[in-house]
């Protein structure tokens, strides 16, 4: 729960941080800021088995976010200038949905 309510605090204050001084350098030191804290998340995600199974939607993000971390020093950096807003943002309804669906009692689901 933690993280999902820290990477929606992250992604708002760095939003309006980026729209009160817009500049190239603001916005990568965001990308950097949210992206760090999303792959931290994700390592530690990976360590404790949550919500991993060989198909799930987070390994396949998983797998997603490493290629694109290999691939961005051999000239594919701009590919996730483009792509880190939605990718954050997928990443943060991937947690709300673990925790607000996956994390509920089976009873809760009943109703």
């Amino acid at each position: 729960m933690f993280d999902f309510w820290f990477s929606i605090l992250l992604f708002i204050i760095l939003t309006i941080w980026f729209l009160i001084n817009p500049s190239l350098d603001n916005i990568i030191e965001a990308y950097f800021i949210l992206g760090g804290w999303q792959v931290i998340s994700m390592i530690i995600h990976e360590w404790n088995k949550w919500f991993i199974s060989w198909k799930s939607t987070r390994r396949i993000y998983h797998w997603i976010s490493l290629v694109s971390l290999i691939a961005m020093p051999f000239g594919f950096a701009w590919v996730l200038v483009v792509t880190a807003p939605f990718m954050a943002a997928y990443y943060i309804f991937l947690c709300g949905k673990e925790v607000y669906v996956k994390m509920q009692r089976p009873l809760a689901l009943l109703k």
